[in-house]
């Protein structure tokens, strides 16, 4: 039997408005999967037949299986969140083929409205998280050689990302020297954490240090010192970016709604690390560095830049001397309650203390406030901030927000209006194509130019979202990072706008 393809050379209504625009159009995240009998190839290659084995028996990890074993009973005894199901798009068996195919990915990638796109492998989302060492460091590589080869002749359009594990710093340089010169990949994907058992329960059963763990995002309070990696990153021009995940995370775990889990988890985790690298200091250190967080929209990345500005304008250290509890005037504070104080007080005075109530009576106890010194008053010291606009530079500087093409939400991100000194947050085109939340590959554009339509983001607003805001992430530190790609007139022509 002889099944037609679906060969049609119509133009679709992204495509056209590509055309209408008349500049470059960057999907910043497109998913696609691996053909599993060649990647195995690979990975014996790597590891040899014992680390495929190892692989096999632990994909695609516990906290994707545990649930789909356990019994109702045994989900709500371990709390054991819904993890993801039905994740693909099913009904399109044309879209289906796309991502799991490059040649047709290449084919059919202006389709979707886009004229070069980064390339996110399925590996990508879960392999540098693996807890077992030797697999892990054989999975990445195999992963990374895999994708470097089956992407290559399509690099005009299509760039994967090389995976980068973190578990410790120098497993991170390894595989970035490796992809980077040695495979000639130019796109990177960190993991947004790695989560490591609580010390004080290390000895505790499996059962308990699975659940007693804290979350490394290595930047603040990390195991690790990790400005080596960060260094290296600068090093070798490239843009480190991530699509951690927070499923599971405290309120997200219910057993039965993946929804409920789902909604609102990557816009966490994206933050989680963000505050990591700007607290501690990442993004002073290293001024040339960028990070684009991709899956969780802006708007809570313009909600940040607003958050970090109000908190230094309350708490900073000069203004946090008025909440110093030695300014308490006791007498003085006496006085008042005698004269103003109701029937409750009379005759216990003195019970008012220092008039800052059960918590604040508790959390001031001089034998307490004597271990607080300077740096722990000034929370913003590592991160070098002496002003409002320090956090500004440091913020909107570093980090790009990925944005879903339909997520109306991005508005948040160019209202400058209402964002810190009238700045646009720097949210891209990140499509998540290849997954469920796009049904339709070839209304990726189309739905991007439905906001300008409906007036949530402007003229100008639709070509930063679309192409400026990724031609300056990519050409940061690597000017010629589309340089033999169908955008180089357009990044050339980028780079000469802005004088570079």
């Amino acid at each position: 039997m002889t099944i037609a393809l679906d060969r049609s050379t119509q133009k679709t209504r992204s495509a056209e408005i590509r055309e209408q625009l008349g500049y470059p159009i960057i999907d910043t995240d497109f998913h696609t999967e691996e053909f599993v009998p060649a990647f195995f190839d690979y990975l014996e290659q790597v590891g040899g037949a014992n680390i495929v084995d190892r692989f096999r028996e632990k994909f695609p990890g516990p906290s994707q299986t545990r649930w789909f074993t356990q019994t109702p009973e045994e989900r709500h005894h371990y709390r054991t969140a819904r993890p993801p199901f039905w994740t693909r798009v099913t009904g399109n068996i044309r879209d289906l083929a796309t991502v799991n195919l490059p040649k047709l990915l290449h084919e059919r990638l202006q389709e979707t409205g886009s004229d070069f796109a980064v390339v996110y492998p399925n590996l990508s989302l879960f392999a540098a998280t693996i807890d077992d060492e030797e697999v892990r460091r054989a999975v990445v590589r195999a992963a990374n050689l895999y994708h470097a080869d089956i992407f290559r002749p399509y690099r005009d359009r299509l760039t994967p990302v090389a995976i980068i594990p973190l578990h410790t710093p120098q497993e991170g340089i390894e595989e970035l020297e490796f992809a980077i010169r040695e495979l000639g990949l130019k796109a990177v994907q960190i993991p947004g954490y790695v989560k490591r058992v609580i010390p004080a329960f290390e000895n505790y059963p499996p059962e308990v240090r699975r659940e007693a763990t804290w979350l490394d995002n290595f930047g603040l309070d990390s195991a690790y010192d990790y400005d080596p990696f960060w260094a290296k990153v600068v090093e070798l021009k490239v843009v480190p970016t991530t699509h951690a995940a927070g499923m599971g995370w405290t309120a997200r775990r219910s057993t039965s709604n993946y929804q409920y889990n789902h909604i609102g988890h990557f816009a966490s985790a994206g933050q989680a690390f963000v505050k990591s690298i700007f607290f501690g200091g990442v993004t002073r250190r290293f001024p040339k560095i960028k990070f684009a967080i991709l899956e969780g929209g802006s708007a809570w990345g313009a909600s940040l830049y607003a958050d970090l500005i109000w908190h230094w304008q309350t708490r900073n250290p000069k203004i946090l001397q008025n909440n110093d509890p030695t300014n308490v005037d006791r007498e003085a504070l006496r006085e008042y309650v005698i004269r103003y104080g109701g029937p409750e007080v009379k005759g216990r005075f003195d019970g008012i203390g220092n008039g800052l109530g059960l918590i604040g009576d508790f959390l001031e106890r001089e034998e307490f406030f004597e271990r607080v010194n300077d740096e722990d008053v000034n929370e913003f010291a590592a991160a070098g901030i002496t002003r409002e606009e320090d956090i500004r530079d440091r913020f909107l500087n570093h980090f790009y927000f990925g944005t879903e093409s339909d997520d109306t939400r991005v508005g948040a991100a160019f209202n400058t209006k209402a964002n810190p000194f009238g700045d646009r947050v720097k949210a891209f085109l990140a499509s998540d194509a290849g997954h469920w939340d796009v049904p339709d590959l070839t209304a990726v554009v189309s739905n991007s130019y439905s906001l300008f339509e409906r007036g949530i983001l402007s003229e100008e607003d639709l070509r930063y979202f679309l192409s400026t805001h990724a031609l300056e992430l990519y050409t940061s530190l690597n000017r010629d990072f589309f340089k033999g790609t169908a955008v180089e007139q357009g990044a050339e022509e980028y780079l000469a706008s802005v004088g570079r």
